[in-house]
């Protein structure tokens, strides 16, 4: 789960959206990993990597902090601990499926084939929804929106508005320029109505106009240092 139009992103999105839930299978184990390690999980998605040879277990939170309790500090390398025990309790269960709670009377007549999965050697990974879904919402503004925005603050200073994700920089047309718009009034303004732009897209809230900010840059500098080319400054 990286980008917005992954099939992980888009299913647990659902969820996030009341549409859908979690696979009932893998309630108990994402119970099981929120009260050990005081999280919530949303989903949990099972596949297989390595031609089908390896099994993978995605586990989905909502906030980047969450996800950041099962990383090592510094190398940024996932915690290789929580990382066995994650797996021993997946193996644990599903070697066992009577320790699986049913989510309905139904769930009793259902195949077991349908909590059978493979077990050794399983590869955890995490993944937090948050920030993806921020990614979402800004890349969701579309392009005339913004040129509309920069038509209507008509400053002769501002050179362009480019949205890159989550984020905004405004670009003026030098260096100078940059250093007498920071910590302006005018700066202050900027930023709340690109805020008021991008609420519109702002689903799931998690922009807060409080600890939101846009960027400066200037044309000088993507020009000298950049060759005039978004692909090298996005870089």
């Amino acid at each position: 789960m990286i980008m917005s139009s992954d099939k992980e992103y888009i299913e647990t999105k659902r969820i996030v959206q009341g549409k859908a839930t979690m696979l009932p299978e893998f309630r108990t184990l994402a119970e099981w990993i929120d009260k050990t390690y005081d999280v919530k999980t949303i989903n949990i998605i099972y596949d297989t990597i390595d031609n089908g040879q390896r099994p993978r277990l995605q586990i989905c939170f909502e906030f980047e902090k969450e996800k950041s309790k099962f990383m090592n500090k510094g190398d940024f390398g996932m915690n290789k601990p929580k990382q066995q025990q994650i797996a021993y309790k997946f193996k644990e269960l599903f070697k066992n499926p009577n320790l699986l709670k049913k989510s309905s009377f139904f769930d009793f007549f259902r195949p077991k084939e349908n909590v059978k999965y493979m077990t050794d050697n399983i590869w955890v990974i995490y993944g937090a929804f948050e920030p993806i879904a921020k990614m979402e919402a800004g890349s969701n503004i579309p392009n005339e929106k913004i040129i509309e925005l920069k038509e209507s603050l008509a400053n002769v200073d501002l050179w362009e508005i480019h949205s890159m994700f989550s984020s905004a920089t405004f670009f003026l047309h030098t260096d100078e320029l940059v250093k007498k718009y920071k910590n302006s009034e005018t700066l202050n303004i900027w930023t709340n109505k690109y805020f008021d732009l991008l609420d519109n897209y702002n689903e799931f809230g998690y922009f807060k106009r409080d600890s939101f900010s846009i960027y400066l840059d200037s044309k000088e500098n993507f020009d000298n240092n950049y060759q005039s080319n978004w692909y090298y400054y996005y870089k």
